[in-house]
């Protein structure tokens, strides 16, 4: 009998609550979620670190990550254009969460799975090549030059992303900060993947976000970078 793998210390720097909570949204939270979330994520629930049954959850399908979903507006209309996929998505900000499940109500999509945590926790148990396309969309900028060792494009992050990608997979990020563009093209080809495109055009199925149509008011310029396993 091994020994389970010892937890890591893992900071966290973002905000996991917000205003407070809609009784409708406590509800979508007491009701909704326990159904969308996969056991065996949480160091609690699984010390051993045995990998997800993706199966069990999707089937035969393939499956896409959605890195820090925000509202969930992009992960919910994803979703319903593409229902031949399972898409699995990770958000420590629990009124986001609470945001996604009732726009989950609203558009009765069945494919998704939700990890209300840090999707480092999620990607521990994923296991190898099993992602067929992962997004980070508008991330956390970090902005100041010493939090950007923060930012979800440095190694700690991007090295079990590549783990958990299959060759070929896909990964696309946007974000509205050119210096997040630039950490982008250092360190994710860094880290196994191999840019495809880049550029202000964004993909042919983008659902435009609150994220971006806040970056379209005061100024800034969308970028879209698509990168190959």
């Amino acid at each position: 009998m091994t020994d389970a793998p010892a937890r890591p210390h893992r900071n966290f720097y973002g905000r996991r609550h917000g205003k407070t909570l809609r009784p409708s949204q406590r509800g979508y939270l007491d009701e909704d979620l326990g159904p969308l979330r996969p056991a065996g994520v949480t160091w609690e629930e699984n010390p051993d670190r045995r990998p997800l049954d993706l199966a069990a959850l999707f089937g035969a399908r393939p499956v896409w990550l959605e890195i820090g979903f925000g509202g969930g507006e992009h992960m919910v209309a994803m979703a319903r254009r593409h229902p031949e996929v399972g898409i699995i998505g990770a958000e420590p900000f629990i009124n986001g969460v609470a945001m996604l499940l009732g726009r989950i109500r609203a558009a009765g999509v069945q494919n998704l799975a939700v990890h209300p945590g840090d999707v480092r926790d999620l990607m521990d148990v994923l296991p190898d090549a099993s992602i067929a396309r992962a997004f980070l969309n508008y991330p956390d900028p970090w902005p100041k030059a010493r939090h950007h060792r923060r930012r979800f494009v440095t190694p700690e992050h991007l090295a079990p992303l590549a783990r958990v990608m299959a060759p070929g997979a896909e990964f696309r990020v946007a974000t509205d900060i050119p210096d997040y563009v630039r950490q982008t093209l250092e360190e994710v080809p860094a880290a196994g993947f191999t840019l495809v495109a880049e550029g202000p055009e964004p993909w042919a199925d983008w659902p435009s976000t609150r994220y971006e149509q806040k970056a379209l008011r005061e100024g800034r310029a969308p970028h879209y970078l698509t990168f190959s396993r």
